[in-house]
Order: C-alpha cells, then structure tokens, then sequence
C-alpha cells in the first residue's frame, strides 16, 4: 500500500462503498474497463494538428514577469517593528517597502 501524506484521512468502508456505488450509477461517466483502456489512443493521433499544438504548449507557469520585479532578500528587524507591521493585516510587506521608499525619498542617500 502506497504511504499516505501527512493530514490526509482515507474514506471508511462506508464511504468507500458509497463511492463505488456512485460511480457504478452514473451511466453518463461509467468507470472504464480493459476494453475501454485498450481502445484508447493517444490524443496527437485523435485531435487535429493545430489544436494538439495548442494543448500541449509550453506556458511560462506563475505570474507573470513585470519589468520592475521585486527582488528577495532576507533582512532582521527588530521583533516589535515586524509585529507593528503584520499587525496591519494582509499586505504588510508591501507596506514595508513603501515605508522604505519613503524614507530613501525624504533622505537621500550620499553615493
């Protein structure tokens, strides 16, 4: 039996029944047989060219790139100053960064 992660919890044998028996009862989506798999055929051999082309291009994943990204950096702040921010509630280091950049605009730095 394959190891389970942390946090999950499998169904009873009830559960496990009942979900079987939907599944046996749904004749719009029923379970796939032998035959069914052996038949099946794989989707560059069923679906046009183009839209095969469509399905499987590559997408960059996550948000996307802006030209004015922000950079990650680790920094150590005084314990009471951090509660101070994210006692603001969601969005708190954005509040940080503008706090930063106000001050860098009120006192420029000598470079």
């Amino acid at each position: 039996m394959p190891r389970l992660k942390t946090g999950h919890i499998s169904p009873s044998t009830d559960e496990d029944a009942a979900i079987n028996a939907a599944i046996a009862a749904d004749s719009e989506n029923p379970e796939w047989t032998a035959e069914d798999f052996a038949r099946a055929r794989p989707a560059s051999e069923v679906l046009p060219p183009e839209l095969y082309a469509a399905l499987i291009a590559k997408r960059p994943r996550g948000r996307p790139k802006t030209d004015d990204a922000k950079v990650f950096t680790g920094i150590r702040l005084d314990a009471d100053l951090l509660e101070a921010f994210k006692a603001t509630g969601k969005g708190w280091q954005t509040r940080v960064n503008a706090a930063l950049r106000q001050f860098i605009t009120e006192h420029p730095l000598d470079r």
